[in-house]
């Protein structure tokens, strides 16, 4: 899933009438976390075809960049860390996580 436009707005305008910090990051391999909740198949990359089994498939564990599953298989992973860390997914937009614990508050 994607955060809507919205509520990216909304959390900026938070952000600024809060005076919160703000701070961007990309995890390079997150797409590489995800895990497979039903069976994939790939094919053997051109470059790398075994001689000995040249038609052989494999069955992917995790996602590939380019997988049409990869995304929501990292959202899955990501969303479930959150929740089990004491994050809940926002009413809104799901892809907003909120933990409050007293006065601190942290969004993601």
């Amino acid at each position: 899933p994607v955060a809507r436009i919205e509520a990216i707005r909304l959390f900026l305008a938070y952000a600024v009438h809060k005076d919160f910090t703000v701070y961007q990051m990309d995890v390079k391999t997150s797409f590489l976390n995800g895990i497979l909740n039903e069976e994939v198949y790939a094919g053997q990359p051109q470059g790398f075809v075994s001689k000995q089994y040249p038609d052989h498939v494999y069955a992917l564990d995790k996602a590939l960049y380019g997988l049409k599953h990869a995304p929501r298989a990292w959202y899955d992973v990501l969303s479930q860390f959150l929740i089990d860390n004491g994050f809940q997914k926002g009413s809104i937009d799901t892809t907003l996580f909120i933990k409050k614990k007293g006065k601190p508050i942290m969004l993601i």
